[in-house]
């Protein structure tokens, strides 16, 4: 059963991510091969999420991860600040020359009949060199935290990431906190460590301390090798493939409390119809299906475990964090960027069936 803990004392924090923090380089619709100017968003999978929930659904949120002390780290700093989370930094000193580095992530946004194309320059990652004690675990989750997040994008970049998130949701379960990671698999960064059979050993261990997993059916089946369900999905937004899944998790890990994610149509870059489901202590919950008009899709995923875990956190029935989440993650792709620009009104708004008309 999952049993969320209520808010603690003030200065006690509701959730703490741990993952690497990163630069995005966006040209817009523009290919890289051809781009003048880029701006700059600062985020990452786990980031994102702590980001989210403090920006838009006022709770109090940190983020534990690797700092480099030059200029690049510096601006990735004060937009951690600008978006209220708290940071609980291992620092690292740049050479000038070689690193370590913060890391660079390359996304155009495609547009029509063109998709988005991302690509990384993760060379020397400060982020990567993280490991086992590099945190004091208990005393950060003896201020008071209820929710611990992770994902697989930190997972994937080193051997000692990976177990840095079991010492992390080791130390968060003995706080009494829940733990939630998104498996996010990213082949580009699993093919430099084995590829799929390394991802399934990694996270599989990791998952064993999980309470609430977020993916969809590919990540289900790339990052803990489950196999495809027995009814075949009509659609991308069919539930049933992914509920299918559901039955091999509960088997595979039966600490798992909840399941959660997005499904998503992509017609062409800029249009994508788009849903969500939960399965929750053995109950099913589906969120209604939208069309969005993307302007940048980059987030949307991490929007909805936002949206969702607040949800969770703030004592929601499921069905409703996961409209929550549904209408959190459908905004955040309304605009540029990786995290939101939203307000929670407009997500309550949204998920009650709110529409697109004027607001006066």
């Amino acid at each position: 059963m999952l049993s969320v803990p209520q808010a603690a004392a003030t200065g006690a924090l509701d959730l703490v991510s741990l993952g690497a923090l990163v630069h995005r380089l966006d040209p817009g619709i523009v290919p890289f091969r051809k781009a003048t100017e880029c701006r700059i968003h600062v985020s990452g999978g786990e980031f994102n999420v702590a980001a989210n929930l403090a920006d838009c659904f006022g709770l109090r949120t940190g983020i534990a991860t690797a700092m480099v002390d030059y200029p690049v780290g510096d601006l990735i700093a004060e937009r951690v600040r600008a978006m209220g989370v708290a940071p609980f930094y291992k620092r690292f000193a740049h050479d000038g020359v070689a690193g370590p580095n913060m890391a660079t992530v390359y996304s155009d946004r495609g547009h029509g009949v063109r998709a988005p194309v991302v690509f990384y320059n993760r060379s020397n990652e400060a982020a990567a060199q993280l490991t086992p004690g590099d945190f004091d675990w208990d005393a950060l989750f003896a201020g008071g935290v209820r929710w611990f997040h992770s994902g697989g994008i930190f997972a994937a970049l080193a051997e000692g990431t990976g177990e840095l998130i079991i010492e992390a949701m080791q130390a968060a379960h003995r706080a009494g906190a829940i733990t939630s990671f998104d498996l996010n698999y990213r082949e580009k960064l699993w093919n430099r460590r084995g590829g799929a059979s390394t991802a399934i050993d990694v996270v599989r261990r990791i998952a064993r301390h999980v309470d609430v997993l977020i993916g969809n059916e590919e990540d289900l089946q790339k990052s803990l090798g489950i196999p495809g369900p027995d009814v075949a999905a009509t659609t991308a937004l069919d539930p049933q493939a992914f509920f299918g899944a559901i039955e091999h998790v509960r088997a595979l890990l039966p600490n798992v409390k909840a399941v959660a994610t997005t499904l998503r149509e992509v017609h062409s870059t800029n249009r994508h119809s788009w849903s969500a489901v939960a399965w929750v202590d053995g109950d099913r919950y589906v969120a209604p299906t939208c069309e969005l008009d993307v302007i940048d899709r980059v987030g949307g995923g991490d929007g909805f475990a936002a949206g969702f875990i607040y949800g969770l956190l703030t004592g929601t029935p499921p069905e409703e964090a996961v409209r929550l989440g549904w209408a959190h993650g459908a905004l955040l792709t309304t605009y540029p960027g990786d995290t939101t620009m939203a307000t929670v009104d407009q997500v309550r708004a949204f998920a009650r069936g709110g529409s697109a008309r004027i607001q006066r």
